[in-house]
């Protein structure tokens, strides 16, 4: 292995939810992830614009911006995954959230297990296209 492929993955989370927060914390690190949480979107990106994590996830809902509103300016300087979070079941937050560039989307009481087998498959496939760019040059 590359020390590439040794690096751990830096995870940011931002969720109003603290419990939520903190399940997804300890499931990621479990899993060899380093994680930071934030409780609004707008900290994270504050972070996220002076040192970039190689996934976001993101409430919908949380005080101050909301979380389309980070994903929409995280991707007008980053292709990084992001994974969106949100109590509402609806049709239009599914597809605001796609339209925005979200990666994900997960409806509340979310399946902490479910997420972070996503994020262990984005990673993967992040990591085959790596390997298949390599194999082309």
């Amino acid at each position: 292995m590359d020390m590439e492929e040794n690096e751990k993955k830096l995870i940011y989370i931002a969720d109003d939810d603290y419990s939520i927060r903190e399940a997804l914390k300890t499931f990621l690190e479990n899993s060899g992830y380093e994680v930071l949480m934030f409780e609004t979107g707008d900290l994270l990106l504050t972070a996220f614009e002076n040192k970039p994590a190689n996934l976001v996830i993101l409430d919908v809902m949380m005080p101050g911006s909301s979380g389309f509103t980070i994903c929409k300016e995280i991707r007008r300087f980053s292709h990084v995954p992001i994974i969106m979070l949100t109590a509402r079941d609806s049709d239009l937050d599914y597809q605001t959230a796609m339209d925005l560039g979200s990666d994900d989307f997960f409806t509340k009481p979310v399946s902490i297990m479910s997420v972070v087998s996503r994020v262990k498959a984005i990673f993967r496939r992040i990591e085959f296209e790596r390997i298949a760019n390599e194999k082309k040059q």
